[in-house]
């Protein structure tokens, strides 16, 4: 095993090796090799701590880190950072692979001076390395209750005393959210890879649309393209044969959705009024994909 930086020469193999070990993993398809090939040229991109893993001369694992920031609750700005994605070839995981990888990569960057890392993961794999959920040193996650303690929120101090006493709110860095914010050019860069089934399978993530944010969880739920394939962004009342099915504005969207607020509270432990609902959904829509713009 042989772990190294990463060379230009191994971009198109490192993606394609960060598409297999994404593929239907979180959501249906992936995203994260895109992230990777956009994030090189990115300034919060750190090409000392961008890592490969070899094993009989074969790359089998990736890691990448940026640089990423904390708003306190006085309204400044607390450098910090963040890693991922960590790619094991599907072949190689369950091996080991993936953590001697992170608690190389790790070590690496504390000789750096970098003092604390966040990231979004499993905390049953990365509490071997130190980490542990966020909420323990008071960094919050952007996209859930401040009160929350978000199970795959998870940060580590990498030098001890560098957080301090202090409280603030996590937002991934802008880097990450490319594929979401340049649709199109996600498309054309992904047609240039073999062709590959998109799937909902057990332990994804949640899925929801990203219009109305009706959960996804098989395909009747989705709407469709331009040639009749399973749009998986959008479901199937508000997307069809390539658009929307309707014209209107995010609030028009809440307006319309909140009409149904009690099919959503016999989902809910505590009902929600109408007026509380959309108050809510204030927050949650302009996280999706059509209104983030």
């Amino acid at each position: 095993m042989n772990i190294r930086l990463e060379k230009a020469e191994d971009y198109r193999e490192v993606e394609n090796l960060t598409r297999e070990a994404f593929w239907n993993v979180y959501r249906p398809g992936c995203t994260e090799h895109y992230v990777l090939n956009q994030y090189r040229t990115n300034p919060d991109f750190i090409p000392e701590l961008d890592f490969v893993m070899e094993e009989d001369n074969k790359i089998i694992g990736h890691v990448m880190f940026s640089k990423a920031e904390i708003m306190l609750d006085d309204g400044s700005c607390f450098p910090s950072w963040t890693f991922g994605p960590i790619s094991i070839h599907p072949d190689y995981k369950r091996k080991g692979y993936g953590l001697k990888l992170l608690q190389y990569a790790l070590e690496k960057a504390k000789k750096m001076g970098i003092g604390l890392l966040q990231m979004e993961g499993n905390i049953e794999f990365y509490k071997q390395s130190g980490f542990d959920l966020a909420s323990k040193l008071k960094i919050h996650y952007h996209a859930e209750p401040r009160e929350s303690e978000v199970p795959y929120f998870l940060a580590q101090e990498l030098i001890p005393g560098y957080w301090g006493n202090r409280e603030g709110t996590y937002c991934p860095p802008k880097g990450y959210f490319v594929a979401d914010e340049n649709p199109e050019a996600f498309e054309v860069y992904e047609a240039t890879f073999p062709k590959k089934e998109k799937a909902f399978q057990e332990g994804q993530l949640p899925q929801f649309c990203q219009s109305c944010g009706m959960p996804l969880t098989k395909n009747e739920d989705c709407g469709t393209n331009a040639d009749g394939s399973t749009n998986f962004d959008y479901c199937q009342y508000c997307y069809k044969d390539g658009k929307f099915l309707q014209e209107c504005t995010m609030d028009e969207m809440i307006e319309h959705c909140a009409q149904f607020v009690d099919e959503v509270n016999k989902q809910m432990p505590k009902p929600m009024t109408k007026e509380e609902y959309k108050q809510m959904m204030q927050g949650f829509f302009p996280m999706l994909k059509r209104w983030k713009k």
